[in-house]
């Protein structure tokens, strides 16, 4: 679960800002939003809200960059290329989190200097106390890593190869966390726990496709029922979710089927049941034989039922569907799900009466984070004020974050009246649109 993400000098963070998920101890509305681990707790809830530009999709987009840096998806020269751009200096960037995984807290951070990683650490979190070293990485000018680990590790004489080979091995645009989370043995055994935690974080961006989601339909008759009560449940006429098999051959070109057929190697090589394209399709096996998986939305006409696909399908029901096993996920797993704009495409009621089932339900596993401009979820029937958070940049172009609890406001105020009047301010600040000479740059002549 997230407690807190620290960001500087990524995208439009020219400055250390701070996210977290910490219940301000003066609330005590919706009690069942503290979760608790011990004698701490944090929150199952978080919307952002801002102006466009003002930096809620780049707070998104900054966890997400961490995640694919210790996937290895990404190097730290793509991380280089979101540096804050609105200055000359060329200062570290900070991308890092506060999580826990099975109960245990960490602290995970990278810090990025001319596009190579500087510094690296993984802590047991004291939760405010003292932090428990499981591993620190630096390097040097010359390109050259030191590892230091706890102290068990450390006095081990049969460690001391595996750490001299590490160092060597790993190299100054990755990350060593997934490296050292595949060979850790018992000195190191969290840090796969905490590896586990990025594997299991999902982002969901705006214009996400529901990918793999034929593949659960099509293996998983429980979450198929769930998902098909759901659609039903907002009366978008679809009447049933099936999923249509094909040889990948019937599919894809031949220069497709190729590149289809390597790619899915490598994915069997690291377990995986099935790989997603940018169409919503899912390519796995069945024997010997690669199948593609492609989802059918049936709707009922005048003359029978009909078959739909994805592309024929609106842009709101493919965002719903792409919701769907978000919403199943954090009812009943601690599972963490972060969506950008999670009203985009969809009517307000619906997005309001999805997120407010959420909210008002008190056996929840899991937190979902958003941005969004819905103003009609500034509700506090449906969020505690330290759920609510702003985002505003300031006239050098540096995002700020700040959460609605700052402003001690009284339980019983229309927050919603309150923001759009520009109270807790991260609204568009519009010039006289009246003073819009617009037909002055006309070109045609008549």
């Amino acid at each position: 679960m997230l407690i807190r993400f620290v960001v500087d000098n990524v995208l439009s963070f020219g400055e250390r800002k701070e996210f977290n998920m910490l219940p301000n101890p003066r609330l005590g509305t919706l009690s069942h939003h503290k979760y608790s681990s011990g004698d701490f707790s944090y929150l199952k809830m978080a919307s952002v809200y801002g102006a466009n530009a003002a930096g809620k999709s780049n707070l998104v987009k900054s966890i997400a960059l961490l995640k694919d840096l210790v996937h290895g998806e990404i190097s730290t020269s793509r991380v280089k290329r979101t540096q804050f751009k609105l200055r000359k200096a060329d200062l570290p960037q900070l991308l890092a989190l506060e999580f826990l995984q099975d109960g245990i807290p960490f602290y995970y951070g990278v810090e990025i200097t001319d596009g190579r990683i500087s510094t690296e650490e993984l802590y047991i979190s004291g939760l405010g106390k003292e932090d428990r070293l499981i591993f620190e990485r630096k390097i040097n000018a010359n390109s050259l890593s030191t590892l230091k680990f706890n102290e068990d590790f450390e006095k081990d004489e049969k460690s001391s190869l595996l750490k001299s080979l590490l160092e060597d091995f790993i190299q100054p645009s990755e990350t060593a966390l997934k490296i050292l989370a595949q060979r850790a043995g018992e000195h190191l055994k969290e840090i796969p726990k905490a590896f586990e935690w990025f594997q299991a974080l999902q982002v969901v961006t705006p214009n996400a496709k529901p990918g793999g989601l034929a593949h659960t339909i099509d293996t998983d008759i429980d979450f198929k029922c769930y998902a098909e009560d759901t659609i039903k449940s907002f009366g978008i006429g679809i009447s049933e979710l099936h999923v249509d098999k094909a040889n990948v051959k019937e599919v894809y070109s031949d220069e497709e089927v190729d590149k289809i057929e390597e790619i899915f190697a490598d994915i069997k090589d690291s377990n995986k049941e099935f790989v997603a394209d940018s169409r919503g399709n899912v390519i796995a096996a069945d024997g010997s034989e690669i199948v593609v998986k492609q989802l059918a939305l049936k709707h009922k006409g005048k003359d029978g039922v009909v078959s739909f696909s994805l592309d024929e399908e609106s842009d709101g029901t493919v965002r719903l569907l792409d919701l769907i096993p978000a919403f199943r996920s954090i009812f009943l797993k601690k599972k963490v799900f972060i969506i950008d704009e999670i009203e985009r495409s969809i009517h307000p009621l619906l997005i309001k009466e999805l997120v407010k089932r959420f909210s008002l339900d008190e056996q929840t596993q899991g937190q979902l984070i958003f941005t969004t401009h819905e103003s009609s979820l500034l509700d506090q029937e449906i969020f505690r004020q330290d759920e609510i958070w702003f985002a505003e940049k300031n006239n050098e172009g540096v995002t700020d974050l700040y959460s609605l609890s700052d402003f001690k406001e009284h339980k019983t105020i229309d927050i919603r009246k309150g923001y759009l009047t520009g109270r807790y301010g991260a609204i568009p600040f519009l010039a006289n649109l009246e003073n819009l000479n617009w037909h002055g740059y006309a070109s045609e002549k008549k």
